[in-house]
């Protein structure tokens, strides 16, 4: 059994509330891509992975779990390298300010990562979203200083689900990929854990992921966070055999 030291989270649906933190911005963003036609954003919004009946983002969909550059492919497929980097850029400046100054914490949470702060477990953000939208979502919520570091896509050569993340915050920490958690509400959380030969993979039913979808990939589904810090200190005192 893995002798856990450190945790990496995801961001969205893992700490923050996606549907209340993201809708709104995920609706502008697609109104600023459709310049302003209702009708092509809703389209935008519905390929990305947005279904209109629950209101609510599918699992693993572009925008549940892909990056900037992921929305800018497939929204704007015929654009060049430079307006795609332009797309890019954009909609990192709404992602980081919006995002971060509208981010809603997930109930319990600020709790649980005090505690897990307080038992020195290392903590690090590794999320699809920007370095800067992470970093500023953190100190938005006021839980900044509990982090050693913020991972966003643009943070690591390859971002979730390939494993750069993990070496990334093994490299700063000095711990093994085998000392650390990783908790995360999507699949691409799940398989960069796997691909970075992490300890322990845990998947969150608090953001758009689902039971049937997490437990494949998962060594234990929780609820949410909140649940991590009773979860960590029971399965350290179990016994061996």
């Amino acid at each position: 059994m893995a002798d856990i030291k450190g945790i990496l989270f995801d961001k969205d649906g893992t700490l923050v509330d996606f549907n209340a933190t993201w809708l709104g911005i995920a609706d502008f963003m697609a109104m600023d891509a459709a310049e302003g036609d209702r009708w092509k954003a809703d389209r935008l919004l519905a390929a990305a992975g947005f279904d209109f009946a629950t209101k609510r983002f599918k699992p693993d969909s572009i925008f549940a779990s892909g990056s900037n550059m992921d929305v800018v492919e497939l929204w704007f497929p015929r654009l060049s390298d430079e307006d795609q980097l332009l797309a890019v850029s954009r909609f990192n400046e709404i992602t980081s300010v919006q995002g971060s100054s509208m981010a809603v914490a997930l109930p319990g949470i600020i709790d649980s990562l005090r505690t897990l702060h307080k038992q020195s477990y290392r903590m690090g953000v590794a999320t699809n979203d920007s370095t800067s939208g992470a970093e500023k979502t953190l100190a938005t919520l006021g839980v900044a200083q509990l982090f050693e570091a913020a991972f966003g896509y643009d943070a690591v050569a390859s971002p979730k689900p390939a494993p750069d993340t993990v070496v990334a915050f093994c490299d700063l920490t000095g711990l093994k990929p085998g000392e650390i958690a990783m908790v995360g509400d999507n699949r691409h959380d799940l398989e960069m854990a796997r691909a970075g030969g992490c300890g322990l993979a845990v998947g969150v039913l608090s953001g758009t992921g689902t039971r049937d979808s997490l437990a494949p990939m998962a060594d234990v589904v929780l609820d949410s966070v909140a649940d991590l810090p009773d979860f960590l200190a029971a399965r350290v005192n179990v016994p061996a055999g």
